[in-house]
């Protein structure tokens, strides 16, 4: 068996693999969500 094999037998490895991806997910969500913000804001002598 080889080490590749054995880390995805582990359902620890795949577990931490799941939390990364959220993770991971949620910290690209928020640089989309800032970035969006920031280019739609309209400057304060314009409100």
């Amino acid at each position: 068996m080889s080490s590749l094999e054995m880390l995805l037998a582990d359902p620890v490895v795949w577990g931490s693999l799941f939390g990364l991806t959220i993770v991971v997910g949620l910290c690209s969500y928020y640089v989309w969500l800032f970035m969006t913000k920031i280019a739609n804001d309209i400057p304060a002598d314009q409100k």
